[in-house]
């Protein structure tokens, strides 16, 4: 019996090449996948990402060190040099590691340098101390070896590594030249040009100016906080501020710090692992910062200063009323132009040199001496002078309330400008049987009177019994809101719109009722001037609206912003903040009438002018104060200037005051007019002089 075996079947030569292709075709498609995401990865690190890690490369290996550009004039409004920088050369030191290496000790864990680079370091500050003996100026005070090392920061307790370190500002001619010529004998060592700020030695309106500190020492304010945070944030080179720079800390340095600054330029310096400078790459120089313009005559803000301190002399001395007023320590004028806003002279007295902030710090003797009246008291009563029993610079406005007073009352029609009143020297208010009583001035009584000559004759009963009681009795309590609006229609209690740093916006008392008593009572003590307290420029503000007949514009303290070719790339012109259109003309006609005060200072005025006398009265240290207060513009009927002045503890307005105005008026008249010619113009020859020069005699004469 045979067996048979069945041969199998050839495999599928078909099946198998598609296989064996199949997988070919995986293989070649995903080997193209993955060089596709290289490539597109490459592109990605190149085009996207490179600039990025290229700007983080270059971080690692270099850093940007600021150079502080020359800030810019303040000017007087005449071209005078109020606040200036002159450019000085600086020696300054980029450390490498031989002057710094360190050793720590293992039993106390202090660091040290290590032998070498303390002899190295204490070489370089021989060497320094010798050439600066050598070549600097003979009376100079000189440096020693350890002002140097100090200087060199050593340990880094003031700058990082890198930073270079300034070693001494002010160099001579022959310290720069030796230096440049023996560069390579020093490490790192540049010859950068700076700058010193100084302040007109004649002290011109210097708490209107302002000073200057350290940006290190700035960081209270909310300005360098900023700047402190926008550094973080954005360290771009040319923005970047150098702690040692000098920024505005006060005043028209502070409010224009932006425009005087300029923009800093910067060193690119490669540094090593150690964060140590190893050569400087390049320099982006500084750009120098514009100059600011003021509007502050110098010749006339030189008298208003003058006057102030003449008159308190002069009220030590001379009897007033009866008595001297030796209290009276301060004085703060104002004197705005009319028609532009401009303010001509601003004066907080007395005041001081700021050249003392120029070398970024104070004695303690220099501190103390200042401290009470290095701020402007014509905007802030803090820091800015004090009578001898304490009253500052913003004070109740007593009667020059008064013309703002019938004002008011007229437009309420609380009366006419026909309407007569009987003066009997006092006015009563309160409930009957508990009358208060409100007495003129010196108990005066005045009889009949229409409401110009209640304002001629500062008659406190009829503001209380006319406008305070009749304003209550329309309006009942909403009447202090309603006398709230038009004291800030006038400026006082709001912002004059100066721009100028820390301006107080004044102490509004009406509003407390329960201090006050009732809301009677406030209006009453705020109709003749007991209720509000407000500062000079405010109350220039005010007497300006007065003059412009409702129109309140912007005290303008600067006109123009020029860059460092003298291009002009701002200006500044009148400005109206506020616009009061309610009042007749007949309302305006009757308090310019009114405001005609007798004020024997101004006996031989040549411009009939509209004045106000004010005496506030203010308790301190457990007695009345008098204060003399006084606004005024002139001419009457084509108003060119108005001034407010303020003296604490001066007695009458009319007396110790309104002399001080009558100054300003004549220095404003020789250098402007007051008619728009200036007089100093129709001097012929050598006959030059200013009549506001001429004698000392101050006071009621």
């Amino acid at each position: 019996m045979s067996f048979f075996r069945k041969q199998a079947s050839p495999p599928d030569e078909t099946n198998s090449k598609s296989s064996i292709g199949l997988r070919l075709n995986v293989f070649f498609f995903s080997t193209f996948a993955i060089f596709c995401v290289i490539i597109i990865r490459l592109a990605v690190l190149q085009f996207v990402e490179g600039p990025t890690l290229t700007e983080v490369e270059t971080s690692r290996d270099t850093k940007n060190v600021p150079l502080a550009s020359m800030r810019g004039v303040i000017y007087a409004a005449e071209g005078e040099k109020l606040a200036y920088s002159t450019p000085v050369q600086s020696l300054y030191i980029t450390l490498n590691k031989e002057y710094t290496a360190k050793q720590t000790d293992k039993m106390t864990g202090k660091t040290t340098l290590t032998p070498e680079a303390k002899a190295k370091s204490d070489a370089l500050a021989a060497k320094l101390v010798a050439d600066f003996n050598k070549y600097g100026d003979p009376k100079a005070e000189k440096m020693t070896e350890e002002d140097v090392i100090d200087a060199l920061d050593l340990y880094f307790r003031k700058s990082l590594g890198f930073m270079a370190r300034r070693i001494k500002a002010d160099l001579t001619t022959q310290e720069v030249a030796y230096f440049m010529e023996h560069k390579g004998e020093y490490p790192g060592l540049e010859i950068v040009e700076e700058s010193i700020r100084h302040y007109d030695k004649d002290t011109v309106a210097v708490q209107t100016i302002g000073y200057i500190k350290p940006f290190k020492s700035a960081n209270s304010l909310n300005i360098y906080k900023n700047i402190l945070n926008a550094m973080k944030n954005n360290p771009e080179p040319g923005l970047t501020y150098k702690d040692d720079e000098f920024v505005g800390f006060d005043g028209l340095e502070l409010q224009y710090q932006r425009e005087l600054r300029g923009q800093n330029g910067y060193q690119e310096i490669s540094v090593n692992p150690q964060n140590m400078a190893e050569k400087v790459e390049r320099v982006v120089p500084p750009v120098k910062g514009n100059d600011v313009w003021t509007t502050i005559n110098k010749n006339i803000q030189m008298k208003t200063e003058q006057a102030i301190m003449d008159q308190i002399k002069w009220l030590h001395s001379n009897p007033v009323q009866g008595k001297t007023h030796p209290n009276a320590l301060t004085g703060y004028a104002v004197a705005m132009e009319v028609d532009t806003g401009n303010i001509v002279s601003m004066a907080s007295m007395p005041d001081y040199d700021t050249n003392i902030w120029t070398s970024g710090s104070l004695s303690t003797d220099v501190w103390n001496s200042i401290m009470d009246n290095y701020q402007n008291g014509t905007i802030n009563p803090i820091s800015s002078g004090t009578s001898g029993n304490g009253l500052r610079s913003v004070l109740l406005l007593g009667s020059t309330i008064k013309p703002l007073s019938v004002l008011v009352g007229l437009n309420e029609g609380l009366f006419t400008t026909s309407t007569y009143y009987s003066d009997r020297g006092f006015a009563a208010f309160g409930k009957a049987g508990h009358e208060t009583k409100v007495r003129n001035s010196g108990g005066h009584v005045y009889g009949s009177m229409d409401p110009a000559r209640a304002i001629e004759k500062s008659s406190n009963a009829f503001m209380v019994d006319m406008i305070g009681k009749r304003l209550y009795d329309k309006y009942k309590s909403k009447g202090v809101d309603i006398w709230d609006k038009y004291m800030k229609e006038f400026g006082l209690g709001v912002s004059t719109g100066s721009g100028l740093p820390n301006e107080f916006l004044g102490q509004i008392n009406y509003t407390n009722i329960e201090a006050a008593g009732s809301a009677q009572a406030a209006l009453v003590y705020a109709s003749f001037g007991q209720q509000g307290s407000y500062t000079v420029l405010q109350l220039a503000q005010y007497v300006a609206t007065l003059a412009n007949e409702g129109q309140r514009i912007k005290p303008q303290l600067v006109s123009k912003i020029t860059d460092a070719d003298g291009k002009v790339v701002n200006e500044f012109g009148r400005e109206v903040i506020d616009e009061v259109t309610a009042f007749d003309k007949s309302y305006w006609k009757e308090i310019q009438q009114g405001m005609r005060s007798e004020v024997s200072a101004f006996s031989d005025f040549p411009y009939d002018f509209a004045r106000k006398t004010g005496t506030s009265q203010q308790v301190a240290k457990g007695q009345i104060r008098d204060n003399g207060v006084f606004i005024a513009y002139a001419p009457r009927n084509n108003p060119k200037l108005a001034v407010a002045v303020v003296i604490p503890e001066g007695g009458f307005g009319s007396q110790s005051a309104a002399p001080v105005a009558r100054k300003i008026f004549d220095a404003y008249d020789w250098e402007y007019g007051l008619d728009g010619v200036p007089k100093k113009s129709l001097q012929s020859g050598n006959n030059t002089n200013d009549p506001a020069n001429e004698g000392t005699t101050t006071g009621t004469q």
